[in-house]
Order: structure tokens, then sequence, then C-alpha cells
């Protein structure tokens, strides 16, 4: 799976707790068993962003299962406090493993499956294991699903953008298609499945992420596609200039998914 630098995840918190689709909240909340503590299992959860935004829109007693393959994200993860929406203190475990040997066996029990920012870095194999797996409702926040808006636009803004797809899609990764993949998979077991946008707007409020974004955006584009190299550098320079001096305007798509197993919408 993708290595995410813990700076990258702190700087993209706020803009991704804006982003994710609140109106999934209510349906989910009906799906939940209504007089039972929760077991919320929050897979590639990172540093814990998730859990922090959403332990606290969830009523009851919670118990968080945090699942990462990286041990040094786990670490800083493990050490969160979660307060849910009665401010009372939910528990946390730390569970290290690849999502792709994720077994049915391992969410016995779970009441609630969660992941942000994940499935657009899975192969169809690690989507169909999540899906075997659940057995219980799952919200999918903040998947790219492939567009992105630059305002002013530039001529190369299409080309950058297409390549930066593609390098999403290499060695197997299901990139800006994840969404749909998901969709099909739970719906092949009977869940109903909804979906809304959740895309990032930033602004000049928001000029240190967005500039983070365009150099991994960019740098992504020439790794997949050595002929954007030439015009990289200047293209960069420009964005940047004009996001630090506040007329740059970025809108990057995502998809948050919520699949309530044998409901219907």
């Amino acid at each position: 799976m993708t290595e995410y630098a813990p700076s990258w995840l702190a700087l993209r918190e706020g803009a991704d707790a804006t982003a994710r689709a609140a109106e999934l909240l209510d349906p989910l909340r009906a799906a939940l068993p209504p007089d039972e503590p929760l077991v919320i299992w929050d897979l590639g959860c990172g540093t814990g962003s998730l859990g922090r935004w959403l332990s606290g829109r969830l009523r009851g007693p919670q118990h968080w299962i945090l699942h990462d393959h990286d041990a040094a994200l786990l670490d800083r993860a493990g050490g969160n406090a979660y307060v849910t929406a009665d401010g009372l203190p939910a528990t946390i475990e730390t569970r290290q493993g690849d999502l792709g040997s994720l077994r049915a066996s391992d969410l016995v029990g779970a009441s609630l499956v969660t992941a942000s920012a994940l499935l657009d870095v899975l192969t169809a194999a690690e989507i169909e294991a999540i899906a075997a797996a659940t057995p219980c409702p799952a919200l999918l926040t903040l998947s790219v699903v492939g567009r992105v808006r630059l305002s002013p636009s530039e001529p190369l803004d299409a080309e950058f953008a297409a390549a930066f797809d593609a390098h999403q899609r290499r060695a197997g990764l299901l990139g800006p298609d994840a969404v749909g993949a998901m969709t099909e998979a739970f719906g092949r077991r009977g869940a109903s499945v909804q979906t809304r946008p959740s895309p990032w707007r930033l602004g000049p409020g928001q000029a240190p992420l967005t500039a983070e974004w365009l150099r991994g955006w960019v740098a992504a584009a020439v790794e997949q596609e050595p002929g954007l190299s030439p015009f990289a550098d200047d293209y960069l320079g420009r964005r940047i200039a004009e996001c630090v001096a506040g007329r740059l305007t970025v809108e990057v798509r995502h998809v948050d998914l919520l699949a309530l197993p044998g409901s219907t919408q």
C-alpha cells in the first residue's frame, strides 16, 4: 500500500473533515444497533483522523479497532483520545496487518467498518477482501474519483490530471475506479450502497495544503509520464505562486460511500 507521512495526514485533516458527506450520517445511525456498544474498525487508519471526526458524531459506548500496515502510524493513532457524542471516552486498540489478508473472522462482532482516503490506493483483490469480510454497515470516505479543477485554468492542467490518474492505476491499483468496484462488490453481496460527493474545495485559506497537494500531484504525473518533465518546474512554479498570492482555487473530487447489508435505501 501507499505510504503517507504523518505531516501530510495532519495537513489534510481539516479539509477532510469539511469535505466528508455528513448527509450519510443519518442513514448510518439508523442502521447501527441502538442498544449495544459500538465496535468500529477503521481500516488504513493512518493517525486516526477519521475516528477523531466520527466518534463525536455517534452516540453510545464505542470501541475503536485501528488497523494499518504501518507500525509508526499505528503508534500515533493509538495515542488518540476519542470522545463520543454523549461525551464518553471511547476505548481504542490497534492491529497491524495488510488489508488483502482481511478475513470475515477478523470482523466478527463489528458494528461498523470505516475508512478514509483508502479505496483508491487498493487493488481489486483488496476491495473484494474488504467487501467479503464486512458483516455490518461500512462508511468509506474521501475516495479520489479522478476529477480535478484548477481556477484559473491552464491547457496543461488536463495533461497533468490524466497522467496523475494513470499513476493512480499503476501496478494493479484501482485509483479513480475504486468507488465503482466497491459499489459492485457490496452489491453482489446483497448490500445497498449510497454515494455522495465529498470534494475538497481549496482556496486562499488552505494555501499550505494546496501547495503540498500540487507538489505531490505534479510529481506523480511526471513519474507516470516523463514527457511532462520539461514543463513541470515552470508549471508548478506558476501554480505555487498563484497559490501563495491567493489567486488559485482547486477542487479535488472525492466520493463517500455507505454500504448497508441487506438494507434498502
